[in-house]
């Protein structure tokens, strides 16, 4: 049997080796040139909304959260279609999650759900751009309309996608974004936060790092020496290096052409699988052009165990992505119960993530739909397309 195709993989190229190695012989490891010449970059990606570079997706939530200056008595409400770092990062702050369920066609947050879960005591609002599909932003936007409520963009999935012609990174008061390898494009480990409000950006880099401040201008004790630096609210070493920051900046030179092969090899699965019995393909809205992360299928009539093992032992390395956040034992702990987002619970009693990235091959693929198919008890199948 031939290798097990992942269901996400990093795109790594001559050009990105040769740029990682440019930073390592240059004077700069660790905060350098680099960082700023990333965020610049980005922010060609976000319609020009400044960026902080960080050292990972989980740290870009905690930097924003914390920026936003949530703690104990506040409230976030959060989609339990997530990975659970969208959740505990707000948990960490001091805060309450608040979890309202998800729509059924995209399973990104629901504005009605968002709208019943509102109290005075919510102060963000972290919609989930699941699978590289944009939640409905001007809907959430218009739940929270006249209260102090943010509106959060975990675009851990979507960095190149667009709401209604608007490019995520522009969308929310503050967007999130995630370059682990299985992304859309890769640091190794990374993350960055984008935010309108050029006061919040400033309190997100400084939490990044440690909290310090160097501008005289700021500080309290400025004629203390030219090595002096204070900490006026306490952060976190979050400093992505700048080795790391020269593969970013390689890697986003080619988002354009990852995005386009991701389109068309969902394009390549939507026909494949639009008549196999048993499944039920990903929806989307007119309005949006997803940046698809992830191809995740319903395995409908209670199969998806059955499906998932089948297709691991053919060497389909299929996922799940995710359990509801309010599942896991931390937040049982805390009193979160099943039974309170059924759609999100529903969807996930089904879910299948397909192999998707863009090193994909034809050939790959058609294995892959080949595999459903077996797995799924359809004989030979139908599904391979020229």
């Amino acid at each position: 049997m031939t290798g097990m195709l992942p269901y996400g993989r990093q795109s790594v190229t001559e050009d990105d080796v040769a740029a990682v190695a440019a930073a390592v012989r240059s004077d700069w490891l660790t905060t350098g040139p680099q960082v700023a010449a990333f965020e610049t970059d980005l922010a060609a990606w976000t319609g020009g909304v400044g960026c902080a570079v960080v050292s990972n997706g989980t740290a870009a939530l905690h930097t924003a959260y914390a920026a936003t200056g949530i703690g104990p008595g506040d409230e976030v409400i959060v989609p339990p279609m997530t990975f659970a770092a969208t959740a505990s990062t707000a948990v960490a702050l001091g805060a309450t999650v608040v979890f309202a369920d998800v729509e059924p066609e995209t399973y990104t947050l629901d504005p009605a759900a968002v709208s019943a879960a509102l109290t005075g005591r919510t102060r963000v609002v972290a919609a989930v751009d699941y699978a590289g599909h944009p939640a409905d932003y001007d809907a959430l936007r218009a739940a929270v309309d006249g209260t102090d409520t943010l509106l959060l963009a975990d675009a851990a999935h979507s960095i190149g996608a667009r709401y209604r012609g608007r490019p995520v990174g522009a969308l929310a008061d503050l967007t999130t974004f995630s370059f682990f390898p299985t992304k859309n494009l890769t640091t190794a480990e990374g993350g960055a936060v984008a935010a309108t409000d050029p006061a919040v950006l400033e309190r997100a880099r400084r939490f990044r790092n440690h909290g310090l401040v160097r501008d005289t201008d700021e500080m309290r004790w400025p004629d203390e020496g030219g090595w002096h630096q204070e900490v006026h609210e306490f952060g976190l070493n979050y400093r992505l290096p700048d080795v790391l920051c020269a593969l970013g900046r390689s890697q986003l030179r080619r988002l354009g052409d990852f995005l386009a092969a991701r389109v068309r090899l969902v394009a390549r699965y939507d026909e494949a699988l639009a008549g196999l019995d048993g499944v039920r393909t990903p929806g989307r809205r007119s309005w949006a052009d997803p940046a698809w992360h992830l191809y995740p299928i319903r395995v409908l009539d209670g199969r998806r165990r059955e499906v998932y093992d089948r297709m691991r032992a053919a060497g389909i390395g299929v996922q799940v992505n995710y359990i509801p956040v309010h599942w896991h034992p931390a937040f049982a702990d805390l009193g979160y119960r099943r039974g309170t987002c059924p759609v999100a619970e529903s969807f996930y009693a089904e879910q299948l993530s397909l192999p998707l990235h863009p090193g994909l091959t034809e050939a790959d693929q058609d294995r892959v739909i080949g595999a459903l198919g077996a797995a799924l008890g359809a004989g030979r199948s139908r599904a391979s397309v020229a």
